[in-house]
């Protein structure tokens, strides 16, 4: 929905007596929002989203989360305090999410405490935020509201809002649609890559007999199984759905012909490589073949509505196989990453026309099937040994969630030959160049050595701000003493022996507070960022530094 933005008067200021107050949120007021938007969504959208969503919302990790939101300086968070309620709602606004809306505000998320409706608090916050989105300089506001939410959709119309035509489709798998940024756009094309074996096939199953539960029809086709073999495949994962459409099927004419005849809201395809069009006489997985069946697809997607979602074979080098134009043609890629011999694996977002490309979904991979991890810290973290010398906790963020994980290093003797450098789930240049720089800024000595560095669980980080943990890890393992249990860590490393800022740093110590830990190594430039309770922050301008930061008096 798009709507004007209101006056640019700011927040009200004072008021009378026994009316309510608007004001902009503070980070004490985490655990009330986190209270209300729990209790609205469990009074508001039964039978819109999936009852296990509802019943997996936790409080205490929304307060993390939600602390982390109102300390943003790149968003603004309003309550609205209304006796006896004290805080009765909540609002959040931004410059909007999606990678093309340059210049247009939205509204995140407005909800009130059950108890405060029929008020006019909802409209004294939605003033309020609108008045915000106007002093910020953005003219036009948008929001997204199910469409199954007739009141709240009354309530944004009457705000000045009207529907511009795009629509999310809840799939009814929560990490996938948070990683779409709530949904399928109807008449949106998407293509799903990742290495054969990690899950792929698997993990469109499970949504497409998700969405099927949910109401929608889907039409799942398969190039490379039969109908029995998919059947089977779905039994064993518990995706066995009453009305699932299945077509073993490698004909474009004819994958074309059952979509006019069924009208699926969701066409899957497993996978584009194995489609051939009659017209053309080479073979399936050619470039003229790829770039032919995807094409024919997305004109019947943007004709009928139907959203398409199609698997992509990957190349040796983890690209895309087929024609760089089957990437542009698509509105949306996503990557499914991980270790085959690692459990866990990561829905990354890589281009997204309808939203930002900075959410994730992350999932295990059980002998049922893929399952949702929806508190990956704890997770990744359950098997973390304590007092083990060579482990560090790196406060990590993979997109815009934050995770932390823990880094391993092992340091030791080399054999015979040259010493070894193995990396597993950060980069080896990287991991050969902080090695240098701590050979050159620390003074330890590792050239006789073989160094190991592995992330638990499988997980690959790419981000600089990984840098402080590995080198943290190394050292520790190096001289044989554990790192504090209870500190994490994040930061750049630079080559002169610098510790540089990171991005988004009060996110990864709401996380860090959540789960119990109480100190945080950061660069000293991040050390005046706003601390949650129980947390003590410790700036580090060198990497000269760290011996004594990790280990004081020793």
């Amino acid at each position: 929905m798009t709507g004007p933005p209101g006056d640019s008067t700011g927040l009200p200021g004072a008021r009378p007596a026994r009316g309510p107050v608007v004001r902009a949120a503070t980070a004490a007021d985490a655990r009330a929002i986190a209270e209300i938007r729990i209790a609205s969504w469990r009074a508001t959208y039964p039978g819109m989203i999936p009852d296990a969503t509802l019943e997996r919302m936790d409080v205490d990790r929304d307060e993390a989360r939600i602390g982390a939101r109102v300390v943003d300086p790149r968003q603004r968070t309003i309550v609205v305090e209304d006796p006896p309620e004290r805080v009765a709602g909540f609002v959040m606004v931004g410059a909007a999410r999606d990678d093309d809306a340059t210049g247009l505000g939205e509204v995140y998320a407005i909800y009130l405490a059950p108890s405060a409706l029929g008020r006019g608090l909802g409209r004294a916050l939605m003033d309020a935020a609108l008045a915000e989105l106007a002093a910020a300089g953005l003219s036009t506001v948008v929001l997204w509201v199910l469409t199954a939410n007739a009141s709240a959709r009354r309530f944004y119309e009457r705000a000045g809002f009207r529907p511009d035509g795009a629509v999310r489709t809840p799939l009814g798998l929560a990490e996938v649609d948070r990683a779409l940024g709530g949904g399928l756009v109807p008449g949106s094309v998407l293509l799903l890559g990742g290495e054969p074996g990690i899950g792929k096939s698997t993990l469109l199953l499970q949504a497409a007999a998700a969405a099927v539960r949910g109401g929608r029809r889907v039409l799942y086709v398969s190039g490379e199984e039969s109908a029995a073999q998919i059947r089977g495949r779905a039994e064993r994962l518990t995706a066995v759905a009453e009305g699932l459409l299945l077509l073993a099927e490698t004909r474009l004419e004819a994958i074309l012909g059952q979509a006019e005849a069924t009208r699926p809201h969701l066409l899957i395809l497993d996978s584009v490589q194995t489609v051939t069009a009659e017209a053309l006489q080479s073979g399936p997985g050619t470039i003229s073949q790829v770039r032919e069946a995807a094409a024919a697809l997305h004109r019947a997607a943007k004709q009928t509505g139907m959203s398409v979602l199609l698997i992509g074979h990957v190349t040796k080098d983890g690209t895309l196989a087929g024609p760089k134009a089957l990437e542009h043609l698509v509105d949306t890629v996503l990557s499914f990453e991980g270790e085959q011999t690692q459990p866990y694996r990561v829905l990354r977002v890589l281009k997204h026309r309808f939203g930002s490309t900075e959410e994730v979904g992350l999932f295990e991979m059980t002998g049922a099937g893929l399952v949702e991890v929806d508190n990956p810290s704890a997770r990744l973290l359950r098997e973390r040994p304590e007092q083990a010398p060579g482990s560090a906790v790196l406060a990590a963020l993979e997109g815009n969630r934050p995770m932390l994980m823990e880094v391993q290093a092992l340091v030791a003797p080399a054999g015979l030959g040259a010493a070894r450098r193995v990396a597993g789930g950060v980069d080896r240049e990287r991991l050969a160049l902080l090695l240098a720089v701590l050979e050159r800024h620390v003074g330890l000595v590792l050239g006789p050595s073989d160094v190991y560095v592995n992330v638990a669980g499988g997980l690959r980080v790419t981000e600089p701000a990984a840098d402080l943990a590995v080198v943290a890890a190394v050292l520790s393992s190096a001289r044989n003493r554990p790192v504090d249990p209870r500190l994490v860590c994040c930061g750049e490393v630079g080559l002169a022996g610098e510790v540089r800022s990171v991005r988004q740093v009060p996110r990864r110590l709401a996380e860090a507070a959540r789960l119990g830990f109480t100190r945080a190594l950061l660069p000293a430039a991040d050390a005046g960022a706003p601390a949650p309770p129980g947390i003590a922050l410790e700036g580090l301008r060198r990497v000269a530094a760290l011996p004594e930061a990790l280990f004081p008096g020793k």
